[in-house]
């Protein structure tokens, strides 16, 4: 399942979002330093004048990238958190989805900031966005706790190292089971320090 694709026709959308949807889908895919300008206006069908009309450089067709990219991204995973119940045990079939698409390449956002960091930081100021928003959502799982913002920072951190794990196994099934192991472990936690 390919959760965070563009699931559009791009024929039928205007050329700005026609750009923005080819270069998520190439830069998520092939990397931002790989997908060059050119390829990008191939392959979304316009005119190179519009696109810098548009996205005056490539350092702002990045950021529009991740801003998209977030957005979408984190409304996928508060969707699929609350399909897997909302509670801590939804974090793990939640990120099955996700690892289990076709084009699962990792975490844009680390992937980016591992790519351009250094000479963009909006990339590594969005990531960071990006990162603390993904807390958040994965502390509102654990509602009344008082350990809550300490076991979602702990959790995210997982999260990170199983989304890395998962970009290079053959399965992310191991991925997924030290996961699930992190979550066990902080939902005993909580049971014995309500």
């Amino acid at each position: 399942m390919n959760t965070l694709a563009s699931p559009f026709d791009l024929s039928g959308l205007a050329p700005d979002a026609r750009i923005l949807h080819t270069a998520h889908d190439l830069f998520y895919r092939d990397g931002i330093r790989a997908t060059g300008i050119d390829r990008v206006i191939a392959e979304s069908g316009v005119a190179k004048k519009t696109f810098y009309r548009y996205f005056p450089s490539k350092d702002d067709l990045i950021v529009a990238f991740l801003e998209f990219r977030h957005d979408n991204w984190m409304t996928w995973f508060r969707d699929a958190l609350a399909r897997h119940g909302g509670t801590l045990n939804a974090l793990v079939p939640a990120l099955a989805e996700w690892f289990g698409g076709e084009s699962y390449r990792g975490c844009a956002f680390i992937n980016s900031v591992v790519e351009v960091g250094a000479t963009l930081p909006q990339a590594v100021d969005i990531s960071r966005r990006h990162k603390r928003d993904m807390t958040a959502a994965i502390r509102t799982l654990m509602p009344g706790a008082r350990t809550a913002k300490a076991d979602a920072q702990a959790l995210a951190l997982a999260v990170d190292g199983a989304i890395v794990a998962a970009q290079f196994a053959e399965s992310p099934a191991d991925a997924l089971k030290a996961l699930a192991r992190v979550v066990r472990a902080v939902a005993a936690a909580q049971r014995g320090n309500p």
